[in-house]
């Protein structure tokens, strides 16, 4: 278990979106190496999981990862409630109740875009996990569902969760398409508005609004910090981690020295090792490392020595130290 929640609102002018299978906690500690102050999320966790599940393996997370925030995904506010104070002791900075994902899978259980159909349950759910957690509970979700996509149809679900204490909402700025479309492609298809971002923050100014969506090219897209207060970045963090490095001074005003990718690479190696000794194999942290050199003279033989040798049986950190030694 860690130290405990950091006494302060976590900064989202910049944050790393929740994503499964990908926002582990090797990529948080990744992440955290090349940048300091961007706000990462874990995957989304289920509340029941939570509750009766392995919490190491589902929660643990190390003490670098600060500023760090756990997504949480459910329908039931005695549940989430739950959840949200086992969290909460847990240590993480934040807790978020997923309202976005459209996946078939989640929606069976009655999690993600589905309940922007339910605002009071929303709500319910909201005010249940706020009375039982010190830290903030926030909300993520999309502009709209289905045929349920107009302004005033967010503008109402908005209100519902101002009236429920939410006071910081991230804004998927596409709807959800819960029939028809796969994940990715609810990713892809339905338009980006931002506007409706920009309406809520123009129409709730007293709420912090975070976008998300579509968002790539991070110094071409921070015009949008004019019109909401955070950007949250998803697919391209992941894809390309090396694009949050610089960001610490030009979103954070940090002055510190940017590391760069060797000496980020470097202080990684320890802490594989240290997962390495704890049990895991390290095909399950090295792969959040295959795409650090994107770019750089060499990338492509260190990521096919990661690739041809990382998932072998008898497979040691020193694989990390060989493939290094090809990036120049």
């Amino acid at each position: 278990m860690n130290s405990g929640f950091t006494g302060s609102e976590p900064d989202r002018r910049l944050s790393v979106a929740p994503m499964m299978d990908y926002t582990t906690r090797d990529y948080r500690y990744l992440a955290r190496l090349i940048s300091r102050h961007t706000l990462l999320y874990t995957e989304m966790v289920v509340a029941q999981a939570v509750i009766h599940g392995d919490r190491e393996r589902l929660l643990g997370f190390d003490d670098a990862e600060h500023p760090v925030a756990v997504q949480l995904g459910g329908s039931d506010p005695a549940q989430l409630a739950e959840a949200a104070r086992i969290c909460a002791d847990y240590g993480y900075d934040e807790i978020n109740l997923n309202v976005g994902c459209p996946s078939d899978r989640v929606q069976q259980g009655k999690i993600g875009a589905v309940l922007m159909a339910e605002p009071d349950l929303v709500a319910r759910c909201v005010e249940a996990m706020a009375r039982v957690s010190a830290v903030p509970v926030t909300v993520k979700t999309r502009i709209g569902i289905d045929d349920q996509d107009d302004y005033p149809f967010l503008q109402r679900f908005v209100a519902r969760m101002d009236s429920a204490g939410c006071r910081s909402l991230t804004i998927h700025a596409r709807k959800a398409i819960l029939n028809g479309l796969s994940p990715k492609e609810n990713r892809e298809i339905p338009p980006l508005i931002y506007e409706r971002a920009y309406a809520i923050k123009q129409a709730f100014p007293h709420l912090e609004v975070i976008l998300n969506g579509g968002l790539r090219d991070l110094p071409s897209v921070l015009h949008h910090l004019d019109q909401v207060d955070g950007l949250m970045i998803g697919r391209e963090a992941y894809g390309n981690p090396w694009c949050l490095a610089g960001l610490d001074a030009t979103v954070f005003g940090d002055p510190a020295p940017q590391p760069d990718r060797h000496q980020v690479a470097r202080a990684f190696l320890p802490y594989l090792e240290q997962r390495y000794a704890g049990g895991c194999h390290p095909k399950h942290v090295l792969r959040h490392a295959l795409n650090l050199f994107q770019g750089i003279p060499g990338a492509r033989a260190y990521r096919r020595h990661l690739s041809e040798n990382m998932h072998k049986a008898d497979t040691t950190p020193k694989v990390f130290e060989d493939a290094l030694a090809l990036v120049s």
